[in-house]
């Protein structure tokens, strides 16, 4: 036997109730090739755990307090196998099943926890081997799980070993950088490891608008609009910065300064 066969799969079990982990302790007993490496009460713990410990699976609730499971899904990356544990939500359900994500439904059934372990042992065995796909990007995921017009209130940014929570409503502007977004709140950046064009489903757009390829601008941030140049513009926000402005854009924005 290889020593990849023979080794223990390191899991941990994230979730706010005490009762919820013991659920999963009682039957992840049952299974001496797996070992409980981490528990933890809320998503900073989890996230921490995660880069620290570097489990092969992670038991992910999704309701908790400070940060919820997917915002810990989006500051972890896609390292580990996941298997989200909810309570009743058949929207976010549809949205696991679409993208063949494996959850478990609360109150936890021992034998539907079987079946996902089962699922999810061969998902490992196959990436072992690069037959498989990986996990969906942690914002398709949430945005897919996210109800019809239910924006997000607040952006988690991983700085090192700390989290900063950006509230969307302190959100200046962001900035595409490559594979990164800069997101710029009150005169500082944070960089985050996401596309622009998955955080703008996620803002409201409403109070957001994607006035060039490269920026999304806080609508309230916006003071005026001047020209640079020959048929080109730029917005001039509260605290003087500029942000270019294309042709689409400019006429999205020129309706929202003439209301």
């Amino acid at each position: 036997m290889s020593p990849e066969a023979s080794r223990k799969l390191r899991a941990a079990l994230v979730d706010d109730e005490e009762l919820a982990r013991q659920v999963l302790r009682e039957y992840l007993a049952r299974h001496p090739e797996i070992e409980i490496v981490s528990e933890c009460a809320n998503g900073f713990e989890a996230v921490k755990a995660v880069a620290e410990l570097k489990p092969d699976l992670v038991f992910l609730d999704i309701q908790m307090p400070k940060l919820d499971g997917f915002e810990v899904l989006d500051l972890i990356g896609p390292a580990p196998a996941v298997i989200f544990v909810t309570a009743h939500d058949n929207h976010a359900i549809r949205a696991f099943e679409v993208h063949a994500v494996d959850y478990l439904l609360k109150p936890v059934g021992f034998d539907r926890f079987e079946a996902a372990l089962a699922r999810v042992k061969e998902r490992l065995a196959a990436n072992a081997q690069k037959q498989s796909h990986s996990l969906p990007s942690a914002a398709d995921l949430a945005a897919a799980a996210r109800p019809p017009a239910q924006y997000v209130d607040r952006i988690p940014v991983r700085e090192g070993t700390s989290v900063v929570i950006i509230p969307a409503t302190k959100l200046d502007y962001v900035e595409a950088q490559d594979d990164y977004v800069a997101l710029v709140s009150q005169g500082k950046k944070h960089l985050k490891q996401q596309t622009i064009s998955s955080l703008e489903a996620a803002l409201d757009p409403s109070r957001f608008l994607r006035i060039h390829r490269s920026y999304i601008v806080n609508l309230e941030r916006v003071s005026r609009l001047e020209p640079y140049g020959k048929d080109s513009y730029v917005a001039v926000l509260a605290d003087r910065v500029q942000l270019p402005v294309s042709r689409a854009g400019y006429s999205r924005l020129r309706a929202f300064l003439d209301r």
